[in-house]
């Protein structure tokens, strides 16, 4: 197994990186500045330099050839450039551009994308109140990282579907938090607090944990494929 890591330089990126390399397993990692992974010293690390929308569809599914997962941990900076500069749906785009790559290949793939509580899986009646789909639908509306998120699950669910072409699970975290290890977190086919009003909290390594654990275990896998998983700290 190889593994293609797309936001590999952010806070919960790196941590995938390293548990995927400590696992033996080479990772491919498509960054703008590959000195931010100049701590992470192993062989089985390859930085391409760029972002999946600077490179041409050649050069990604050149890079898909040696892969066999895809995780992506790409957000937007908490900047007012970060949230309303170009490209403003960093996400969406890439997954599309990736997708569009992965079915050219005569071979399948795993693609994990982490996203949010505040997106709502429609596939399943879930628990948003009236208070959390107005406010959710107004930073839709006004903050273009929550349509971002939003649209790239969308894109997924409706537009790739169940194909085991580009086999998905959309991971929704909660509100994220620092921590050193792993600790006992939960994971749930829907939410079970208020995304707005209650949020929980879950830490970025768990996060990193249950990504890596999805691309690795065959069995975690099938259970999760194609649905929407939210993330807690216990």
């Amino acid at each position: 197994m190889n593994a293609l890591i797309l936001g590999a330089t952010g806070a919960t990126g790196k941590l995938v990186v390293q548990k995927m390399l400590a696992r033996d397993i080479p990772v491919y990692a498509v960054v703008r500045d590959a000195t931010k992974l100049d701590s992470i010293k192993s062989p089985r690390l390859t930085t391409i330099q760029g972002t999946i929308l600077e490179l041409s569809l050649n050069a990604i599914e050149e890079i898909l050839s040696d892969c066999d997962v895809i995780i992506s941990c790409l957000g937007h900076n908490i900047t007012l450039r970060g949230m309303f500069g170009k490209p403003g749906l960093l996400v969406t785009d890439s997954i599309k551009r990736i997708c569009e790559a992965a079915t050219k290949k005569d071979k399948g793939y795993k693609l994990i994308l982490m996203n949010t509580t505040a997106n709502q899986n429609r596939e399943i009646s879930e628990n948003y109140s009236a208070g959390d789909k107005a406010v959710l639908g107004l930073l839709k509306m006004i903050l273009p990282p929550q349509k971002d998120n939003v649209n790239a699950a969308k894109y997924l669910s409706e537009c790739i579907g169940k194909n085991d072409k580009v086999a998905w699970i959309v991971v929704r975290p909660d509100t994220l938090i620092n921590e050193e290890d792993v600790s006992e977190y939960f994971v749930y086919e829907e939410i079970q607090r208020s995304p707005v009003f209650n949020a929980g909290k879950v830490s970025r390594i768990n996060v990193s944990d249950f990504m890596v654990r999805l691309a690795t275990d065959e069995i975690l896998w099938d259970e999760w494929k194609y649905k929407m998983p939210v993330l807690y700290n216990a």
